[in-house]
């Protein structure tokens, strides 16, 4: 089991790895436009997101932790969504396309932008622990709330430093583009979801929380 949940987390920060090379990279070359690629990306997505919100849902963990032992729950949904990552990319079809190419002053400010956007979710994701997101190590059954670092400003930093990164880069191609706007529908559309999750596990506390910082992604605005 350890080298299973190891090899899993290994497997995790490759499909980061290779995100973020599919991202900064190869989809930084303005190629010939091609709208009907965007369909096809769009659909690939949703196959990632699908597997997102059938494992968030109450029957479809009783039905895997049927099958599967209670510790390996996390890393077994680490090793799926790892790989659905990975094939997502391999198979993105080119957009093409540029939308805008910032300079002077502008680039500097976006540059600043992805940067922070970096910055908020290595803040949100020591709060959260990393082995923990990687499936490494198991889920505290006696878990606290815990509002500290970005949590204090916005209820879902992980989405707001996103947004940063993806909407910032100082070139935008159609591709880039493409992949920000599909990955933050997603997020828009599961954040209801995942606050609901979260009422159920901290009750009261959540609500006082929510009351206490109100903006989900975007300060005064979201």
């Amino acid at each position: 089991m350890t080298i299973f949940t190891w090899a899993g987390g290994a497997v995790f920060v490759g499909a980061l790895a290779f995100c973020g090379y599919s991202y900064g990279v190869t989809w930084a070359h303005a190629a010939p436009f091609n709208l009907p690629a965007a369909g096809i990306d769009a659909l690939l997505f949703s196959v990632f997101a699908l597997h997102h919100s059938l494992f968030a849902r109450e029957s479809v963990k009783r039905w895997l932790s049927s099958i599967v032992p209670e510790p390996m729950l996390r890393s077994v949904y680490v090793w799926i969504a790892s790989l659905l990552l990975i094939g997502v990319c391999a198979a993105w079809q080119p957009v093409g396309g540029e939308v805008v190419r910032h300079t002077g002053v502008s680039a500097v400010l976006h540059t600043a932008a992805q940067l922070a956007g970096a910055l908020v979710i290595v803040l949100a994701v020591r709060v959260i622990d990393p082995l923990e997101l990687a499936g490494i190590r198991r889920h505290a059954t006696a878990e606290s709330l815990q509002i500290v670092g970005p949590y204090r400003w916005v209820r879902h930093p992980l989405y707001s430093g996103w947004l940063l990164l993806t909407f910032g880069p100082v070139h935008m191609t159609g591709d880039r583009l493409i992949f920000a706007g599909i990955s933050t529908l997603y997020l828009l559309i599961a954040m209801p979801f995942e606050e609901r999750s979260l009422r159920k596990s901290f009750g009261a506390a959540y609500d006082e929380y929510a009351r206490r910082v109100r903006y989900r992604v975007v300060p005064y605005i979201y």
